[in-house]
């Protein structure tokens, strides 16, 4: 009797089969992929992703099905309305006379300390300033001095960015007296006198101690001096988005405590420019910029407010502001 024999599937239909499975395998990578890419959750970056794109690409066809018209022209020309470059106001005012405000831009968010208080705002100080023992970090700052909250200061040495802090930049003045640097090397200060005023100048320790200023660190550029702004586009990294710490006083003479989020997926970081529209949105008088990068740090009550570049929190600090408890 003859058996027949059952015939499998023809070569040929498994190779078109296999060939389908891979076009449409890659076919759905290729637009998770883009989708990640251009409307992911990495906001920060998807906005830089497109404003970067030529617009008659096959990149930037792909990238404007996720969104409207309207949508990617306000993509294309950093005018998101998800996120208006402006300033956020409205925080409340706690019993301590702090009032914490989020802020936000086109490619930044970062915070807003207001201290109303200024009595509370001073300088703190590595104990072990200047003989190459490791800083502590703004939490240590803060817990050391009973303090409710604070932010990064001054510079210090960073040779390779592993600088421990035990070495500040500049000059340091803390309760009236220079505790680090030299009395007649003329500097970018940025200090608070006996009767809390915020001074953001270009002198010496000495011409500082003259003014009867108390609390004072090195660093810089200045941004605004009596209302009018010093900055000019072209100064120190102004064309980089950065972390940035900053610090000024408004008319009212509530200090300004600024720390802006950067190079992280939801904040790339401020220009110098963003930082000075944000002074001016708050009234400030004077202002300048304190150290940023990856040593932008605050605090309040006992939390950290932004998001540090390290995982592991604030660098170790030469110098920090500090808001006393009661």
């Amino acid at each position: 009797m003859a058996v027949k024999r059952r015939r499998g599937m023809n070569p040929l239909v498994v190779v078109l089969l296999c060939l389908l499975i891979m076009i449409v395998s890659a076919g759905v990578t290729g637009y998770l992929y883009m989708k990640e890419k251009y409307a992911g959750d990495a906001v920060a970056y998807s906005r830089q992703a497109i404003r970067d794109l030529d617009e008659d690409s096959g990149e930037a066809k792909i990238a404007k099905m996720f969104y409207t018209d309207e949508q990617w022209e306000s993509m294309r020309n950093d005018t998101v309305p998800e996120r208006p470059k402006e300033i956020n106001t409205g925080g409340t005012v706690d019993a301590d006379g702090v009032e914490i405000v989020h802020i936000t831009g086109s490619t930044y968010e970062g915070y807003m300390m207001i201290v109303h208080d200024q009595k509370r705002l001073k300088v703190a100080v590595n104990p072990n300033m200047d003989n190459g023992m490791q800083a502590p970090s703004l939490e240590d700052y803060v817990r050391m001095n009973n303090a409710i909250g604070g932010i990064n200061a001054g510079g210090f040495m960073d040779a390779g960015g592993t600088g421990n802090g035990g070495r500040a930049w500049g000059i340091v003045i803390h309760n009236g007296k220079l505790i680090s640097g030299s009395m007649n090397e003329y500097l970018p200060i940025i200090g608070i006198d006996d009767k809390y005023n915020l001074y953001c100048v270009d002198a010496t320790a000495k011409d500082a101690l003259s003014w009867g200023i108390q609390e004072a660190v090195t660093f810089g550029p200045v941004f605004i001096r009596n209302y009018e702004v010093l900055f000019r586009k072209g100064q120190g990294d102004y064309p980089m988005l950065n972390p940035r710490t900053a610090i000024g006083q408004s008319s009212d003479g509530s200090f300004l405590l600024l720390t802006i989020d950067g190079r992280g997926p939801s904040s790339f970081g401020s220009l110098y420019e963003d930082v000075v529209e944000i002074f001016q949105k708050y009234d400030a008088v004077n202002a300048a910029n304190l150290d940023g990068g990856n040593s932008t740090a605050m605090i309040y009550n006992g939390d950290y407010v932004n998001t540090t570049v390290s995982m592991y929190g604030s660098r170790h600090l030469p110098t920090a502001f500090i808001v006393e408890g009661e």
